[in-house]
């Protein structure tokens, strides 16, 4: 189903007295739209995990894909012995998430033809926690008896004043709470961006894990609740049957509502045939033998949370795996497996370190192989690999060693080496798809690099000095039309940025008064241009005197930072204030049709226009000569992206 500019926040609401058997019901999108009528914060929030995911997404994040391990706890809330469901039931719901996250799924095999190249590995494993929020022991499970004979969606399991259990700190654990839910609701979940105290997922006892209640008996409720967990929707995107709503993947077709029991493959709505709903999609409502697949859209959605700023990335560093020290002679599990140094034939494996370990095993193999080649006593939490081939998927996993205990390998994690043809650029300084792994490179030196396939992408991070404050960025020996863009520190401040069309040269000169700063020079192919056998040339100089418009710093030349239109917004607004006439715009990656409105403070529309932009025709000029004065918000739908920026008109 492919984006929308917005967040779907505007819910179909399921009826809470209404119990149907034969049916699924998700309370999740119910308890969100709850939550955003209790806290009208909690839209914005979401607004900016969902323009962090589509960063992510667009800036081909999802090549620098992580392996993350959660640790689980399981909080049992039970009035009746029937509630109390046994340790191995919870353990049979534990081994289907981490079946299905990771494809593993006996009937992955299931999935129609047309969409076995996009079902996701999401690269997502979860553990039993092994130490608790104090760094004591812990087997994972709690339990709590009640006098509640059963719980609404209002979130009172999650309250021990309440007759539930308390959250444990939600950065550090995913809470699964297990308990009788009212009116027929199978289970429910947070979304990103909600309360701490409140995080994590509710499932009703008779329909966890393997051998429950049919026809949801194979511990798909879970699987479908802790997909809202990790910010995917609904697949029809809760508009009832109109085909207008969106789970925000591009790789989900459109479909009118949910499905039922066990569909015959094709069902078409819509308009999406001939393949028609993606009904075995585990965000469908279908019975848990129909639901076997999740997309690599889905994959990337969930993935952008554990990158750079995203909503559940401190879970990468949690403990919670590890068994604390002397916890009865057992070895934790390395977490936060991830590849760095990236090139054809090089690259550098790392891992959390556990705590009391002495040695760590690595083992790796090509994807193709059934063959790992291990290395032993490994006393660091890194290990450089060479002799690689290039363009070739690795797989690669580690234990630890703690003394006389030897712990359990992590879950399998991969990289893929860099394509060939590029080899004779000074230094391909992969990974540096996204922000989060820009890489430092030379500054007043001259260097050849590679933009490799239309997802690439180049971004580069260096460092200004109060003796070399003044910026100057070329690009060169372009082989195709790539643009730069030139950001500063952690505010995503984009400060200015080069378009020219075709394989013309590119130059950034920002004179500025602030030094000692970080700053990101962000290099892409405009439409998806690349070359994988054509490097270009990249310079980054620092001066102490400031850049002429023609690049020298010879002369006398006024020190102002230059341009300011973008300062803390990635689109032009000038003049602001306006009076008589307003220009916007907007910096463009390909050619979109973009709308600009501008809204009065109750978020009326006083002007609006759309159409179709590109490099060379990125401007929009409005008349506000007989818009009153006041203060007014200027919005730019821009592709997929929406962004606002405040506007004064006074006259």
């Amino acid at each position: 189903m492919l984006k929308n500019l917005i967040l779907p926040l505007g819910v179909v609401l399921f009826s809470m007295g209404t119990s149907f058997a034969q049916h699924r019901i998700c309370g999740a999108e119910e308890v969100l739209h709850q939550q955003l009528l209790d806290n009208p914060l909690l839209r914005e929030q979401m607004e900016n995990i969902e323009r962090q995911t589509e960063q992510f997404i667009q800036s081909g994040g999802v090549h620098d894909r992580v392996s993350v391990t959660i640790p689980v706890v399981f909080n049992v809330v039970w009035n009746t012995a029937a509630d109390n469901i046994s340790d191995a039931q919870l353990q049979s719901q534990l081994d289907v998430l981490n079946a299905d996250f990771r494809r593993l799924n006996a009937d992955a095999g299931n999935v129609p033809a047309v969409w076995q190249s996009i079902a996701a590995d999401f690269e997502i494993n979860f553990c039993l926690a092994a130490q608790d929020p104090n760094g004591a022991a812990t087997t994972g499970i709690r339990r709590q008896q009640t006098s509640v004979t059963s719980f609404s969606t209002n979130d009172n399991v999650k309250r021990t004043a309440n007759g539930g259990l308390d959250a444990w700190d939600r950065n550090k654990y995913l809470n699964l709470w297990v308990c009788d839910i009212s009116g027929g609701i199978l289970g429910y979940a947070q979304f990103p961006g909600g309360a701490a105290a409140t995080d994590g997922v509710v499932l009703d006892y008779a329909y966890v894990g393997l051998g429950s209640t049919p026809p949801y008996n194979l511990g798909r409720t879970a699987t479908h609740e802790v997909g809202h967990w990790l910010n995917l929707y609904h697949i029809w995107g809760d508009d009832g049957t109109a085909c207008t709503g969106t789970d925000n993947c591009a790789d989900t077709p459109n479909q009118a509502d949910e499905n039922y029991g066990c569909p015959v493959f094709p069902i078409v709505s819509c308009s999406n045939a001939p393949n028609g709903d993606m009904f075995m999609n585990y965000m469908d409502y279908t019975d848990d033998a129909c639901m076997n697949m999740f997309t690599l859209g889905q994959k990337a959605r969930a993935q952008a949370l554990f990158t750079g700023s995203g909503a559940r990335v401190a879970l990468l560093s949690s403990p919670g795996c590890q068994a604390p020290t002397g916890g009865g002679g057992s070895c934790g599990t390395p977490a936060g497996l991830n590849a760095t140094g990236i090139t054809q034939t090089a690259a550098t494996l790392n891992w959390g370190a556990i705590s009391g370990a002495t040695s760590y095993t690595l083992q790796w193999k090509l994807s193709t192989s059934s063959t790992f080649t291990t290395v032993s006593g490994l006393t660091s939490t890194s290990y450089a690999l060479s002799g690689l081939t290039a363009n070739t998927t690795y797989n690669y996993q580690v234990r630890a060693v703690c003394g006389a205990t030897t712990g359990a390998y992590s879950a399998l994690s991969s990289f893929t080496t860099t394509a060939a043809g590029g080899g004779s650029c000074t230094n391909l300084y992969e990974p540096n798809n996204t922000r989060s792994t820009a890489v430092t490179v030379p500054v007043n030196t001259t260097f050849t690099t590679l933009i490799a396939t239309s997802t690439d992408a180049d971004w580069n991070k260096f460092t200004n000095t109060s003796a070399t404050k003044n910026i100057k960025i070329e690009l060169t020996t372009l082989p195709a039309d790539y643009d730069v863009k030139l950001y500063r520190g952690t505010s995503n401040a984009l400060l200015a940025s080069s378009e020219n069309a075709g394989t013309a040269n590119e130059l950034i000169i920002y004179n500025t008064s602030t030094a000692a700063n970080t700053y990101y020079a962000h290099v892409y192919g405009y439409s998806g241009a690349s070359s994988s056998t054509q490097c270009y040339t990249m310079r980054i100089s620092l001066s102490a005197s400031s850049f002429r418009t023609d690049g020298s710093t010879d002369g006398a030349v006024q020190e102002v930072e230059i341009p300011v239109s973008f300062e803390n917004a990635p689109f032009g607004l000038f003049p602001n204030p306006a009076s008589d006439q307003l220009t916007v715009e907007v910096p463009m990656t390909a050619d979109l049709d973009v709308s600009v409105s501008i809204l009065d403070a109750t978020g009326k529309v006083a002007l609006e226009q759309h159409r179709g932009l590109s490099k060379g025709d990125n401007q929009m000029v409005f008349n506000v000569s007989r818009v009153p004065n006041g203060v007014y918000f200027v919005q730019v739908r821009n592709g997929s992206d929406v962004f606002t920026r405040k506007l004064v008109i006074t006259k």
